[in-house]
C-alpha cells in the first residue's frame, strides 16, 4: 500500500508525497513548489526518487529543477506534452504501467485541460492522481482541449472502481457545488454532498479527496449523458459532448 501524504500550497493547490514502504521509493505528484515538499520530506526524513507530473502548468512543475537537483528524484511527465515538462526523464502514456517500488500505475491520457494531461492510477492503493482534470464536483478548464476530447476523458476516469479516492490537484470543491446545484438542483447525492462539504470547510477540513461513487452521482460534469442534466441546461438528451460543453460553458461564466 502507498503511504499519501497531503501538501497544501499556494492560494489552493495540493502537491502529494507518496510513499512505497516496501521499496522505499517516495514520489512527489505535481510539485507547484519545491520549499513546501523539502520541508515535509526532512520533517518525515524521506528521501525523494521520483517526481510525477500530470501536465505542464507552472502550479503543477514549478518545483521539479529544485527538487531534482537537490535528490537525484526522476520526472515522469507526459509523452505527449515532454517538451514542456522540465526536467524530463520518463515519458509515459496512455495504457503504460509504470513501476514506482512495488506498486504500479497505470496511466491514462486525458487531454482536454491541456493537449497532454495524463492521470496515475494506483489500483493497489485505489488511488486516482489526476491533476486538473477531474475536481471534485467539477472539472478543469478547457485551455487546449475541446469538449469532446474532455469527455472522453472524464468518462475514461468515471469508470474506475466506485472506492476509487480522487486526489484532485487543487480544493475548488466548495466553488464547484454552488455551481452543481444550479444544473442539477433535485439530485439528492449532490444536495448530501454540498452540505458535507460546507461542514468541511466550515471546520477548515479538505474535501479532498472524494471517492469516485461520490463523483459519479454528484458531479455534474460525469454526468452529461444524463438526460436531467441534459434539460437542466436546454438541450436535448443525446450528445454527452455537447451538454458537456454547455455545462463547461455555463461554470466558466458563473
Amino acid at each position: 500500500m502507498l503511504e499519501i501524504v497531503q501538501i497544501p500550497v499556494l492560494r489552493d493547490n495540493y502537491v502529494y508525497l507518496v510513499r512505497e514502504p516496501a521499496a522505499g521509493a517516495v514520489g512527489v505528484v505535481d510539485p507547484a513548489v519545491a520549499d513546501a515538499v523539502e520541508a515535509e520530506l526532512d520533517r518525515r526524513q524521506w528521501r525523494l526518487t521520483h517526481v510525477l507530473n500530470t501536465h505542464h502548468h507552472p502550479d503543477h512543475t514549478g518545483g521539479n529543477l529544485r527538487l531534482k537537483q537537490r535528490y537525484g528524484a526522476t520526472v515522469v511527465g507526459p509523452r505527449a506534452d515532454r517538451a514542456r515538462i522540465p526536467g524530463i526523464d520518463v515519458e509515459v502514456g496512455q495504457d503504460d504501467l509504470y513501476a514506482f517500488g512495488q506498486e504500479k500505475a497505470l496511466v491514462f491520457d486525458v487531454p482536454g485541460h491541456t493537449s497532454g494531461h495524463i492521470a496515475y492510477w494506483f489500483k493497489g492503493a485505489k488511488a486516482l492522481f489526476c491533476g486538473d482534470t477531474i475536481f471534485s464536483l467539477g472539472c478543469g478548464r478547457m485551455f487546449e482541449g475541446t469538449p469532446p476530447q474532455m469527455w472522453a476523458s472524464l468518462a475514461k476516469l468515471r469508470d474506475l472502481p466506485a472506492d476509487t479516492r480522487v486526489y484532485c490537484a487543487h480544493e475548488y470543491t466548495e466553488s464547484n457545488a454552488r455551481f452543481a446545484i444550479t444544473v442539477d438542483p433535485d439530485n439528492p447525492d449532490l444536495q448530501q454532498r454540498v452540505a458535507e462539504v460546507k461542514r468541511l470547510r466550515a471546520a477548515g477540513k479538505p474535501t479532498v479527496p472524494s471517492l469516485m461513487g461520490e463523483e459519479r452521482r454528484a458531479n455534474p460534469f460525469l454526468r452529461a449523458d444524463d438526460p436531467a442534466i441534459a434539460r437542466a441546461v436546454g438541450l436535448k438528451p443525446g450528445d454527452p459532448a455537447e451538454v458537456f460543453g454547455e455545462v463547461r460553458r455555463r461554470k466558466d461564466n458563473f
